[in-house]
């Protein structure tokens, strides 16, 4: 079985992408949404996307914004994945040239057929944890168990409340491609903590 890939969201600081990076992360996230407390502006986001070695992807979220200005990002920015956590339909998610990752908030009743109709037009499906006011970065779990009855067509990335102390259990439990890791490893929104990134390779390694 292969590794499950790592990617840690909401980075706005150069020395903890450095630290990400050389721990071995897969892929970094960008938050272009300015409601979240880990809003980074594009020309920095730029500044810091321009120093990542090949093979890291640099991903784009996004809650829907309008098509144009979201290209105009992943352009100026140098984006190579867009990850969408808004409303956004599959007709939306079609018109781009660059992967899309789109995001879904999973309640106890959210059945398959949410899924469906994206399988076409995205390269994998985000599960985070509901919430009725946030878009993600809860820092809250969900049921994994819901995720057997799902069974995504696509790619699955686990996110929700991830971090050094139940990272190893989700992955046994739920065997996703990959994690997406954000709050449970920061020191305040958007700052990352470097020691429990080191931690959080470890146990993944382990």
């Amino acid at each position: 079985m292969s590794r499950t890939r790592v990617k840690i969201c909401g980075m706005t600081n150069m020395d903890e992408v450095s630290h990400a990076v050389a721990a071995g992360v897969d892929a970094l996230g960008f938050i272009f949404a300015e409601k979240s407390p880990r809003f980074i502006d594009p020309e920095r986001a730029r500044e810091i996307i321009a120093t990542l070695p090949p093979f890291v992807d640099a991903v784009g979220v996004f809650v829907n914004e309008e098509p144009e200005r979201l290209q105009e990002i992943v352009q100026f920015c140098g984006l190579t994945m867009i990850q969408l956590h808004g409303t956004e339909s599959p007709e939306y998610c079609s018109q781009f040239q660059q992967r899309v990752v789109k995001a879904f908030q999973v309640g106890p009743d959210m059945a398959a057929e949410v899924l469906t109709p994206y399988e076409d037009v995205v390269s994998g499906f985000l599960l985070d944890t509901f919430h009725k006011d946030m878009p993600g970065g809860t820092g809250q779990t969900f049921d994994w168990s819901i995720v057997q009855k799902l069974q995504p067509a696509k790619p699955l990335i686990l996110a929700g409340g991830l971090g050094v102390d139940n990272v190893g259990q989700a992955v046994a439990e739920v065997q996703p491609f990959a994690v997406d890791i954000n709050s449970a490893i920061e020191t305040e929104p958007g700052r990352k903590d470097p020691e429990l990134i080191t931690r959080l390779f470890e146990v993944l390694s382990s």
